[in-house]
């Protein structure tokens, strides 16, 4: 344990003016003055032609004893103690002592100081707070009129407030051994005027602070030595400070006008780059700088995406996408609008800004190898494919043409968002990758394996992005050459940003998050200075529809929760709140959007959480499967969910409402056990195709005993009746020992968070063994 110390302050100017040391057993305190190490009534002596006559405190133990006294009576002092249950005298130590400690924390918070420099904060506070007005003295500062040399009233009599040490966890800092020179911790802030009138709002008044302290305990101001020290303490005192009549917002002469100091949540408390390397954290940075308009206005105000448009109209019209025609009678046109993004570098930096008209087709949905990930970008991918059907779509906003009636765009080649674009494109990559000697995944028809030699080259594409890795690094130079001539292909370098997915790469491993996503959705909402959630959604809700439910608004709530479930790709512990929000898209209510809401929170609390794949020396493949029994409170449904690792890394998850409604809980965890089981051939297969099959079983594990038992007894039950089919399928992969189902107890399930809302506890719990990392995490 530390110390106890006393602060001394003086009732009347509400200054801080001493602090002291408790010695020995007999409960004596050393009260020492800041500058000159001598009693601090001798300081007020020299300082002030007046010494301390009246000590004050409460009727503790520590004061009240023989030692302080003697000491009293010795040097002339009058000790008076506050009377018993009396918070009017005894809780203004107290509340100084809360002042000072919430103080520090906040120093010590903003300034993203180590706890060990306590001490510092503390002294810190002190200094602030003997400059900061106070309605007590009608918006005068506790210094103003004490060391200046102004008269003032002391009535004959210092009446001094002693309150007990502000304590703290951290027994490792002791406030006895510190230095109380008013070095101030130090916090960013925006530059303020040199005015007399805005002089107080300087936080640090650095020309008050000698340049030469002594070694010895000096006051929190130092006295007036020096002509240089007098001007600046005139000019900092000489400002009257206008008196208040609400508790509005203060001006901005006292809080600096920037948003994160006028937060109570800021975003910087939950994301930072300081952990990452100086490559990635550039990279970062550069991300967080870019904005992509959200309206065609916006982009045609900014002369780098109006002339990004006015390439892409270039393109398509280079490439004959469309003809004007009048449209026919009867016939109706597809709308068109403007999607804008940006394309990066492998060291972070701008490629280039690429806009893309898209046709409203809805009006009409391996990192244990240390292998090289290549990414690649197909300009204007879908005009390479030619259109059979007569399709019209409108004028797009930014294309001159007369302006007669009716007058439409009449498309022969495909274009974004139109449900033929994909397969007229997809169809005509297949046929090249085909002529290269590739072969089409029976797997993931997106995957692409050539083996050659005892090596892989793999390519998988979505839309128009590309990602070639392998270990066939002649292949894979060859593929890119080959690729350039066929298509108008842009090679971006190693990847980093894939589908609004950060991809960072080290020793350790491959880290994947969603982070400025996570950002842009939140400064979409509103959000970015709300408080955080710590868990997704709460324990025990009852989220369904009913009929006094108040509707919310449809478009916005599909249009948020469609981008949570694009979220959830890399982030595994949200699964099951947004299955649940999901399942409310067609009649929204208030409480359905307040759940929404609550994933967001959750989110800004860690928005750079993400999915680590590390090299663990194995590929063993790894199931957890989990039903939550007729746990819908509508309609009674299960809900289950799985999660599949490969070689100890997180790879597939799932949770959904089953379809049909289970009569015992052994029926739904046979249904639940069949998905998870699906999902492990599937990546046996896939992991077969590219030459990495898994030698051993693989284990699924379940924490229900009943099916597990039932699983290996071939005999009829009258539980199991209805999942006869079920029943067989896992029969049969465990007599041809392509699974076996061991046991988990329920505390160690992982996929428990898949199907239910559990306790922060656990949730955390789970989270740490589903390797999930957060890099951004502030230190």
């Amino acid at each position: 344990m530390y110390s106890t110390f006393c602060l001394l302050q003086d009732i009347l100017t509400k200054e801080i003016i001493g602090r002291g040391t408790k010695k020995g057993g007999g409960g004596l305190y050393y009260v020492d003055a800041f500058s000159s190490g001598r009693a601090n009534h001798m300081h007020h002596k020299t300082q002030f032609s007046a010494r301390i006559k009246i000590l004050r405190s409460d009727n503790g133990g520590e004061y009240v004893n023989q030692q302080f006294q003697t000491y009293f009576n010795n040097h002339g002092i009058l000790h008076e103690t506050s009377c018993s249950q009396t918070p009017q005298q005894n809780g203004i130590a107290e509340r100084k002592n809360r002042h000072i400690l919430e103080t520090a924390h906040a120093l010590l918070i903003n300034a993203h100081v180590p706890n060990r420099y306590w001490s510092d904060a503390v002294t810190t506070a002190v200094y602030l707070l003997n400059r900061m007005p106070t309605k007590v003295l009608q918006f005068q500062t506790p210094l103003k009129g004490e060391i200046y040399g102004e008269e003032r009233n002391w009535f004959d009599v210092e009446v001094l407030e002693v309150s007990d040490n502000p304590t703290h966890p951290n027994n490792d800092n002791d406030l006895v051994e510190h230095d109380p020179v008013p070095k101030p911790l130090r916090i960013e802030a925006e530059p303020v005027p040199e005015s007399s009138e805005d002089a107080e709002s300087d936080v640090f008044p650095h020309s008050l602070v000698p340049n030469d302290p002594p070694t010895e305990n000096i006051p929190e101001v130092s006295s007036p030595t020096t002509p240089l020290q007098n001007n600046a303490i005139d000019t900092f005192a000489g400002y009257v400070l206008p008196f208040r009549h609400n508790r509005g917002k203060p001006p901005n002469r006292y809080s600096p006008d920037i948003e994160e100091r006028r937060s109570k949540y800021p975003i910087a408390n939950h994301v930072s780059t300081q952990r990452l390397s100086e490559p990635l954290r550039a990279f970062a940075h550069t991300l967080s700088s870019c904005q992509i308009p959200s309206r065609v206005e916006e982009a045609f105000s900014d002369l780098k995406w109006a002339q990004a448009i006015k390439e892409e109209l270039e393109v398509l019209q280079k490439n004959n996408t469309w003809v004007l025609s009048v449209l026919p009678e009867g016939r109706k046109t597809v709308g068109c609008k403007w999607i804008f993004s940006i394309k990066y570098k492998a060291d972070g930096s701008i490629d280039r800004y690429k806009a893309r008209l898209v046709a409203k087709g809805y009006t009409q949905k391996h990192a244990n190898l240390d292998w090289p990930l290549h990414q690649l970008d197909v300009k204007n991918v879908f005009l390479h494919g030619d259109l059979e059907e007569e399709i019209y779509m409108d004028i797009p906003p930014g294309y001159t043409a007369t302006s007669e009636a009716k007058i439409t765009c009449r498309l022969q080649r495909a274009l974004y968002g139109l449900k033929q674009s994909p397969r007229a494109w997809f169809g005509r990559l297949s046929s090249t990758m085909r002529k290269y000697g590739f072969q089409q995944s029976n797997s993931d028809h997106t995957l692409f394996l050539k083996h050659r030699l005892g090596k892989i080259t793999a390519l998988i594409v979505y839309v128009d992005d590309m990602i070639i890795t392998g270990d066939d690094v002649e292949e894979i130079s060859r593929l890119q050459d080959q690729l350039s001539t066929e298509f108008e292909m842009k090679n971006l370098g190693g990847l980093k940003y894939f589908l609004g997915i950060e991809v960072a790469r080290s020793r350790q491993g491959i880290f994947l998050s969603q982070r400025k996503y996570i950002l842009d959705l939140l400064a979409e909402v509103g959000l970015l200075e709300c408080k955080p959630a710590d868990i997704p959604i709460v324990q025990n809700h009852k989220l369904g529809e009913y009929v006094d439910q108040v509707p919310a608004d449809k478009q916005r709530y599909q249009r948020l929760v469609g981008k949570l479930i694009y979220l959830s790709h890399t982030r595994p512990d949200i699964a099951y709140a947004v299955s649940v929000v999901s399942q409310f898209m067609h009649r929204p209510s208030e409480g359905h959007m307040d759940a929404v809401m609550r994933i967001l929170r959750y989110l800004k609390s860690s928005p750079g959480k993400g999915l680590m794949f590390s090299k663990n020396g194995h590929l063993k493949v790894v199931g957890y499967t989990d039903v939550d029994w007729a746990g819908n409170i509508t309609d009674r449904k299960s809900t289950a969910g799985y999660f599949t690792f490969v070689g100890g890394n997180l790879v597939t998850w799932r949770s959904k409402k089953q379809k049909v409604v289970a009569l015992s809980s052994a029926e739904a965890e046979f249904r639940g056990m069949v998905k998870g089981i699906c999902e492990l051939i599937w990546l046996k297969k896939l992991l077969a195709e590219i030459g990495v099959a898994p030698s051993s079983k693989m284990n699924l594990f379940c924490d229900n005993t009943a099916a597990i038992a039932i699983s290996h007894n071939p005999v009829q039950h009258d539980r199991t009746k209805y999942v006869e089919v079920d029943r067989n399928f896992i029969k049969q992969n465990l007599e041809e020992k392509i699974i076996q189902l061991p046991f988990v107890k329920s505390e160690d399930q992982l996929a428990d968070v898949l199907t239910k809302a559990v306790s922060t506890r656990n949730f955390y719990n789970s989270l740490d063994k589903l390797g999930i990392k957060d890099i951004y995490a502030p230190t």
